[in-house]
């Protein structure tokens, strides 16, 4: 029987994904990086576990079985029992359970009942087998009721007593008709859970515009909301079809350097301020970051004869207009002789366009001498001939 992958739905047998021995393609496992650490002491009976998509849910081991990562067990569900996967176990697990704002205390934690038997993993395996027929059965049921959602993946509980169909909908679907009905044709608990576009995104997986992988479909399972602010604080073209991913929604990696360019801009003056010197007034146009210039023009709506300025040059020229002084112009000469020396040099900048209109093509010379060569012999032989 085939087994499918509890990370990204992939069918073990047929996927290109390196999947471990554990069935998983690695995109909900947690770096444990206390694991080399020798005779650590593990005092806590709290323990993640990992099921299918994005699902984690915190247990307490109270039978104080000895887990270890990746042992298959059998959890305590409502109704019956659920098989799940270890993901982390020991002091990482509280570090875990403060990301996810769940508390030590709380008594809706369930147990872990016991290691998986060979019987549970069966049973787990029909039930897997039985997800996707569920699915495609299911999206025909909603789209003859004519429900305007899109019904993207199916989880069966591991004692196939209840189902978990995960659905994407614009808008809030009254599906309770649709609950009736998918009871009765798969006699089974039913249980509706909506996700967003980045889920299932992240659920179908692809090839990012970087060319590798989509992070939500590979390591990133928490998601952050991201904004436009985080695109402008980067300089970033605000362009709709450049910034969104493949989930129509803003692109994850944004935020990821957001927090660099917020370090680096510390040193950075407000540069919306007008720049006065006795030479007339310069605009802020656009900044490199990282190489501390600011580039400023005359104008404030062209970006037209722009000029380069260092990041100290700016910062002395506001200290002095904050004073009430304007300094005689914008780059002082020694910088502006520096900038001139740094330039590459044009070599068709004082050549002239015709330059090759006079000249003689090679080709043409030759003919015209082999010509006056052939006149020649014919005359030479009309005088022999006489």
């Amino acid at each position: 029987m085939s087994l499918y992958c509890r990370g990204c739905s992939a069918l073990l047998a047929e996927s290109g994904i390196s999947h471990n021995k554990y069935g998983s393609c690695n995109s909900l496992d947690v770096y444990d990086w206390i694991s080399d650490l020798k005779d650590l002491p593990v005092w806590s009976d709290l323990v993640e576990v990992r099921f299918k998509n994005t699902r984690k849910c915190f247990f307490r081991n109270v039978n104080k079985l000895l887990l270890e990562k990746g042992d298959i067990v059998a959890v305590e569900s409502s109704p019956g029992h659920d098989i799940g996967i270890v993901s982390l176990r020991g002091e990482l697990v509280l570090e875990q359970m403060k990301k996810y704002n769940v508390t030590t205390g709380d008594e809706n934690l369930k147990k872990i009942y016991r290691k998986a038997k060979p019987v549970d993993i069966d049973k787990w395996k029909e039930a897997i087998a039985r997800e996707i027929p569920t699915m495609l059965k299911a999206r025909e049921i909603a789209s003859s009721m004519n429900l305007d959602m899109k019904i993207g993946d199916v989880e069966y509980q591991g004692d196939n007593t209840k189902a978990i169909f995960y659905y994407i909908a614009e808008e809030r679907v009254d599906f309770r008709e649709l609950i009736k009905v998918l009871a009765d044709e798969f006699r089974i608990r039913i249980e509706m859970r909506q996700v967003g576009a980045r889920q299932e995104a992240g659920r179908i997986g692809g090839i990012g515009a970087c060319g590798r992988q989509l992070c939500c479909s590979s390591w990133l399972t928490n998601f952050t909301s991201v904004t436009t602010h985080a695109a402008r604080v980067q300089e970033i073209s605000l362009n709709p079809q450049k910034l969104a991913g493949q989930c129509s929604k803003l692109k994850c990696c944004i935020n990821y350097e957001v927090e660099v360019y917020n370090d680096a801009k510390k040193e950075f003056p407000d540069l919306t301020m007008v720049l006065e010197t006795l030479e007339g007034k310069y605009f802020f146009q656009k900044a490199d970051i990282f190489k501390k210039l600011i580039w400023y023009s005359t104008d404030p709506e062209s970006s037209l004869n722009m000029v380069s300025v260092q990041l100290e040059r700016v910062i002395e020229i506001i200290g002095l207009n904050n004073k009430g002084q304007k300094p005689p112009r914008l780059i002082e000469h020694a910088e502006l002789m520096m900038e001139e020396m740094e330039k590459p040099e044009d070599f068709l900048v004082n050549d002239s366009l015709t330059r090759f209109d006079d000249v003689k093509k090679p080709g043409r010379n030759k003919k015209k001498k082999s010509r006056k060569r052939k006149k020649k012999s014919r005359g030479q032989d009309n005088e022999t001939k006489k």
